[in-house]
């Protein structure tokens, strides 16, 4: 039961910190199913409840996608995340959350000092920002934090930056979801209970971030999302380093 309650939780706040900045359901639910499994199995089981948030989150925000930046960053997005999902078991998870906690840290900096605001994708540098960013999210199961960190080089209104980060959400989950479900659906369908808590706790977590998100400054989102980043890579980061 205790277990039951600390997921919910982290669900409910994993949907609402996700509606606001546009990443979050798995940085948040994945180290809580680690307590129960093997983290690799938490990742896969993390996708379910990961899709169905982002699909609520699209709904609400489909006619601020900008679909220049969709194309050009999206669709390298799910061809990373393919990769990543399929090469996930090749390699040391703990020296993957090494490098991904970092890139998080320095993009979190970078914003905050103002270089990020020199810093600009466009062109190539998009669609390589974005199979980067797919290539880590299908590998750790946390992509949301650094395709985040890289749209914020693409200068995007905040409803526009949320609304387009989660189409190419979508689109990830899409291209990874089937390779985890072949590679762990025995083991998943006996956590059946877990992630139907899950998924519904990420429903409400959305519905009610989104409301919040419309009251946030324009001028105060960008560090928002920088603040997150920030915890989100000091946290990886010390786990990263735990763990090898």
């Amino acid at each position: 039961m205790g277990f039951d309650i600390l997921l919910v939780t982290a669900a409910v706040a994993a949907g609402a910190v996700a509606a606001i900045t546009g990443f979050g359901i798995g940085s948040l639910l994945t180290p809580a199913l680690v307590m129960q499994m093997d983290a690799r199995l938490a990742v896969a089981a993390v996708a379910i409840p990961h899709v169905a948030g982002t699909a609520c989150r699209f709904w609400l925000l489909r006619a601020r996608v900008d679909g220049r930046v969709l194309v050009s960053f999206g669709l390298t997005s799910a061809v990373g995340g393919l990769a990543g999902a399929l090469l996930q078991q090749q390699f040391a998870a703990a020296w993957l959350l090494i490098l991904f906690g970092s890139l998080l840290l320095f993009t979190a900096a970078a914003e905050l000092t103002g270089l990020g605001r020199r810093m600009r994708f466009r062109g190539p540098a998009a669609w390589i920002a974005g199979a980067l960013s797919g290539l880590l999210g299908g590998l750790v199961g946390n992509q949301g934090g650094i395709r985040s960190a890289a749209l914020l080089g693409v200068d995007l209104p905040k409803a526009t930056f949320v609304g387009t980060a989660t189409a190419v959400a979508l689109m990830v989950d899409g291209a990874r979801l089937p390779v985890y479900l072949w590679q762990f659906g025995d083991d998943l369908s006996g956590l059946q209970f877990w992630i139907v808590l899950a998924t519904l706790g990420v429903l409400l977590g959305t519905l009610a971030g989104y409301r919040l998100l419309v009251r946030i400054p324009e001028r105060s989102f960008r560090r928002v999302v920088a603040v997150v980043l920030a915890v989100l890579g000091a946290a990886m980061l010390v786990r990263g380093i735990m763990d090898a």
